[in-house]
């Protein structure tokens, strides 16, 4: 049995990065027919469908769903979804959070692709996503209070902390509506994560709003 990924070709890229065995993985820009689910004994959904998705069609099967946002409980997603990170930069990483029901069957799955997983609590940014748009709104106040110069940030940070990105080009990578989405979603129960006024003038100007 196989494994279909919907994904464009940056998520193709990252998904492939470690593994080996790679005949049994079917890449494709949308779901196919309903008639083809029967192929395939996993599906992950990383990328924005064409239409939405009655997830009755997959029996059961489990369906990776890249959702860092909305919790499963909130969207009601049936048991044999698996909500995790399919952000930029995250695909590629040998850990992957997840919310899964059934950690058995998601655990077999990994193992395939040469992952290993982590249960986290069912929560918007999940724990990475969370800690990465928080550094990255930190980085935004130190914009606003004129410390210093967004290159010089990101070095420093690369610098001094070993993370693969400075907060601005992890910005760039993962799309700023993504972090002002998330900074949103998590001020409304801990104003900590309120979004700073030039991120949030950064996603208004960005988005023409």
């Amino acid at each position: 049995m196989e494994i279909l990924i919907v994904g464009d070709e940056g998520q193709k890229e990252e998904f492939l990065s470690g593994i080996n065995d790679k005949n049994h993985l079917i890449f494709a820009a949308d779901l196919p027919s309903i008639n083809d689910f029967k192929n395939y004994e996993a599906f992950f959904i990383l990328s924005k469908l064409n239409s939405p998705v009655n997830f009755d069609l997959f029996e059961n099967k489990p369906v990776f769903i890249n959702e860092v946002i909305k919790t499963s409980s909130a969207l009601n997603y049936p048991k044999n979804m698996v909500r995790m990170n399919g952000w930029s930069g995250f695909i590629q990483r040998k850990t992957w959070e997840v919310v899964s029901n059934d950690m058995i069957t998601t655990e077999k799955i990994a193992t395939q692709i040469n992952r290993k997983i982590i249960a986290v609590k069912d929560e918007p940014g999940l724990v990475a996503a969370r800690v990465i748009s928080m550094v990255i709104n930190e980085a935004f106040f130190a914009i606003e209070e004129k410390i210093s110069s967004r290159q010089e940030i990101d070095m420093a940070m690369k610098l001094g902390t070993n993370y693969p990105f400075g907060p601005f080009e992890w910005a760039e990578k993962i799309g700023i509506e993504n972090i002002y989405s998330l900074l949103e979603a998590l001020s409304k129960n801990d104003q900590r994560y309120l979004p700073s006024n030039e991120l949030k003038k950064e996603f208004l100007e960005k988005h023409k709003i």
